[in-house]
């Protein structure tokens, strides 16, 4: 943290702009070396870059003093001319100055992080939002982000800390008259504990990162693979007349009126001499039981699971539905094909976050899952010191939401997702 970095935190070049950010106790001293002067705190500046004698762009510069900027640090700003041959000149000046070194992965926001400017839980948030595709991710990356769940988690602390302290004053002062010998009232406890469980019980932020997982299945030659095309808008998987051309499981993200889905195409379901059919079918039943939802092509009284199917006609085009389909599609026409999409995102809405919710990760259902494993503990005790041992746990488990507690162990994992420029 004594160390000033630099990076590029834009784009890579060629682009209109460029934006080199600098951070750290040195910022300053080397805006001015490359500007001649610093301009005013947090307002712009044209400046004609230079090292030694040689001008190196002419571009907009900002400085913000510490605390007050994105790292809680003194930061400088370049907006470049977004040449390659401009960054890269006016980073290589960079780093001849003394006590200056290229920024690591995440490391502007890990400092953001450890000097209080954003909590953990906006982090990751923000991590997200880097890696967002479609409109739903991005709103609730934002949501993330923009401190949704440490406003929540801050009044979920004070109601605690709140019935820790009636705890406090009967342990400590149950011999004066204005504290009283009752046991404390847990009621708003058990209040929290229902919302934990409300929490936990919403769709997870790994499926709407991820996608909802449609697994098309059924028998060889059902038009599987056409289907996975159809429904991708591109050539995903190759197609053919002969049945077992599809040997292993072949995935392809998409997004679908702003809804992220994994497709996945499967090997056709059935007996087969052939051993590298073989382990593509046993690849294609272990697929089907990790499926979120599944389109099967085949015979109804064969779907491995009917509460997670759709049961789908694909070649319209060539025969008619025996009626025993949801809905009949063609591949090659494009034929119900709207229906499909539509069924698919009716089914994704029970499955994803709903519109402005915010979505909770795998570490925050484990810290949810310990916070009421505690609670539970308080709610049951019958001696006043277990009770506050319990909520001091409680207390200290939520408290990792925030990162105010026992993360160090993931913390370079977390930021190892960001760009260097980040």
């Amino acid at each position: 943290m004594s160390d000033t970095v630099y990076a590029l935190s834009s784009g890579a070049p060629p682009a209109a702009i460029a934006v080199v950010r600098i951070s750290g106790p040195k910022a300053g001293e080397a805006l001015a070396a490359l500007a001649g002067r610093l301009p005013e705190p947090r307002r712009a500046r044209l400046a004609s870059l230079r090292h030694d004698g040689e001008l190196l762009d002419q571009a907009l510069i900002l400085y913000f003093r510490g605390p007050a900027s994105e790292t809680g640090e003194d930061v400088a700003e370049l907006q470049l001319h977004g040449g390659r041959a401009v960054v890269a000149a006016v980073l290589a000046a960079l780093g001849t100055m003394p006590g200056l070194r290229p920024a690591e992965p995440g490391e502007f926001t890990r400092r953001a992080f450890e000097n209080g400017r954003i909590d953990l839980s906006g982090a990751e948030g923000l991590a997200d939002l880097l890696f967002s595709e479609t409109q739903n991710q991005r709103r609730s990356a934002l949501a993330l982000a923009s401190g949704g769940l440490v406003r929540q988690v801050e009044t979920w602390q004070a109601r605690i800390l709140a019935i820790s302290a009636q705890v406090e004053a009967l342990l400590d002062f149950s011999d004066e008259g204005d504290v009283g010998e009752a046991w404390p009232d847990l009621a708003d406890l058990a209040a929290v504990a229902e919302e934990w469980r409300s929490w936990l019980a919403r769709p997870p932020a790994e499926r709407l990162r991820e996608g909802v997982r449609v697994v098309i299945a059924g028998p060889p030659n059902a038009g599987k693979s056409s289907l996975l095309n159809a429904l991708a808008g591109r050539d995903v998987a190759i197609t053919s007349e002969v049945a077992g051309t599809t040997r292993d499981v072949v995935e392809a993200p998409t997004a679908i009126a702003g809804t992220p889905f994994l497709l996945v195409d499967t090997a056709g379901l059935r007996e087969s001499p052939d051993l590298i059919e073989s382990m593509g079918v046993d690849r294609a039943r272990r697929t089907l039981e990790a499926a979120d939802i599944i389109l099967w092509l085949g015979d109804a009284e064969e779907c491995p699971d009917r509460e997670r199917a759709i049961m789908v006609h694909s070649k319209l085009d060539l025969l008619p539905s025996s009626g025993e389909a949801d809905i009949a599609v063609s591949s090659v026409t494009g034929e119900g094909l709207d229906r499909l999409t539509g069924l698919l995102l009716e089914r994704s809405r029970a499955l994803l976050p709903g519109e402005g919710e915010i979505a909770i990760n795998a570490r925050h259902r484990a810290v949810l899952t310990e916070a009421l494993a505690h609670v539970r503990d308080a709610l049951g005790a019958t001696d006043l010191l277990i009770l506050a041992e319990a909520l001091r746990l409680a207390r200290r488990a939520i408290d990792k939401l925030t990162g105010r507690a026992g993360v160090e162990q993931m913390l370079d994992a977390l930021f190892g997702r960001f760009c260097v420029g980040k």
